[in-house]
């Protein structure tokens, strides 16, 4: 009887050390196949929209620089250059930060030729303008038209939008772009027929039209 529960232990034993030798199972590893399927973080979300002629009446006008307070008026500030780009923006917008890189190409590669541009700053205070603006300079002028959300139905830049169909909440960005040679020299309607894109401008086609407008032949390649 003593000898059976000697066995009894020793095979006990033996199972219990078999057991703990074993290797831990461990999770099974994606594939490259599976990898390749799983869904891709969303892209940022643009708010692209086509460069259309319209009849618009746009006015002049005298707003005050972002960062000096000095007056800028359009039609003396446009004055000598070949074309014009006016961009209307909320400092806070994302879908303006996502444009504002693509303002920054055009100008640095088309200013030489006639461009410039100004970015009228609406519905952001002068904290939110100075932030922004203290982290991304800009190349170009930049002044202010607004600075509360509670001007949002009161501006020009809103009037505007509503001509063009732009239905987004604040709007931001709105491109206009003008020419100078044509803009009217005396009242307050400053050019009755502009080329405006109710959201973010399409880089590939603003490039184009600005090589158009200025006169300067079709690139082979522009990039996207």
């Amino acid at each position: 009887m003593k000898k059976f529960f000697v066995v009894a232990l020793i095979s006990l034993a033996l199972a219990t050390l078999a057991h703990a030798q074993q290797p831990t199972p461990q999770p099974a590893q994606p594939t490259a196949q599976a990898q390749a399927q799983a869904p891709a973080a969303p892209p940022e979300s643009h708010e692209y929209a086509p460069l259309q002629e319209r009849e618009l009446g746009y006015k002049n006008w005298t707003f005050k620089r972002a960062a000096s307070g000095d007056p800028v008026n359009l039609r003396d500030w446009a004055r000598g250059k070949k074309l014009v780009l006016v961009v209307y923006f909320a400092p806070w917008c994302r879908n303006w930060k996502l444009e504002a890189p693509v303002l920054t190409r055009l100008y640095q590669k088309y200013s030489d030729a006639g461009l410039d541009i100004v970015a009228v700053s609406d519905y952001g205070t002068s904290d939110e303008i100075r932030t922004y603006f203290d982290e991304h300079p800009a190349p170009y002028t930049v002044v202010v038209e607004s600075d509360s959300h509670d001007a949002r139905e009161k501006t020009e830049h809103y009037g505007y939008r509503k001509q063009t169909g732009d239905t987004r909440k604040w709007g931001s960005p709105y491109n206009v772009f003008l020419d100078p040679l044509h803009l009217n020299q005396k009242g307050d309607v400053l050019a009755p027929k502009v080329w405006v894109a109710n959201g973010e401008l399409v880089e590939r086609d603003a490039e184009r039209f600005i090589r158009e407008r200025l006169g300067l032949p079709a690139e082979d390649r522009i990039e996207d």
